[in-house]
């Protein structure tokens, strides 16, 4: 029997449509012979904010527009979350991203650390679905403790570990960043498999066809 195949999924907890492409990786997974490699980067709106200043004003409609549009086709519930990950303010110039991000580093952390854990993939698919599924202060309370549970993850004790072992888990999500440019895209979600990017859950079905043409087989 061969080796099994690999992808790379780079991956941001403020995307939605890496939330959309999460279940059917997740799947994959458990159906294929296939390592998914969960390797979270931080948002655009903390990597480069002035993507945002630069794009066409019809950008945003047509997001959102979309957006609902593929959560109904994929039958998964989808609200932008409550509170945002991602910190901002809003200014006469418009919304700008405020330097202290304390939601979107603990998440980006966490993934990171579940992934280590061998965890990863299911601890991005457990919490984008309390984030982005309409859970309405999901930072608060026992949300975020019972999506890691059902993931198979502590989160008492991965939250304490991301804060001594912080340092380390930021030196990985940038091998992360830097490994995501190298692999041929910026943008969230991107599969990469043998130097070959996928960007967007739009060409999940590409990318099962090309690990199809390169062997992959079922467990």
């Amino acid at each position: 029997m061969s080796e099994p195949l690999s992808i790379d999924v780079f991956w941001s907890f403020r995307s939605p449509w890496s939330y959309l492409a999460t279940p059917r990786l997740r799947e994959w997974q458990s159906r294929y012979r296939l390592e998914v490699r969960f390797r979270p980067v931080y948002p655009l709106a903390v990597r480069t904010p002035e993507f945002f200043e630069r794009v066409h004003p019809l950008w945003l409609p047509y997001f959102m527009r979309d957006l609902q549009r593929v959560a109904e086709y994929l039958g998964l519930p989808c609200a932008w979350p409550r509170p945002d990950p991602v910190a901002s303010q809003l200014t006469p110039r418009g919304v700008v991203y405020v330097p202290e991000q304390p939601r979107i580093e603990r998440l980006t952390r966490l993934g990171a650390l579940a992934e280590e854990l061998g965890h990863g993939i299911a601890f991005a698919d457990e919490v984008a679905r309390v984030i982005w599924g309409g859970t309405q202060d999901w930072d608060q309370g026992d949300h975020l403790a019972q999506a890691a549970a059902r993931a198979g993850c502590d989160l008492a004790a991965m939250d304490e570990r991301i804060v001594t072992e912080r340092d380390r888990l930021e030196s990985v999500i940038a091998r992360n960043q830097a490994d995501h440019e190298a692999a041929g895209h910026w943008g969230v979600p991107t599969c990469a498999f043998r130097g070959e990017p996928f960007f967007g859950q739009d060409r999940l079905d590409v990318l099962l066809w090309r690990l199809r043409h390169n062997g992959l087989e079922e467990r």
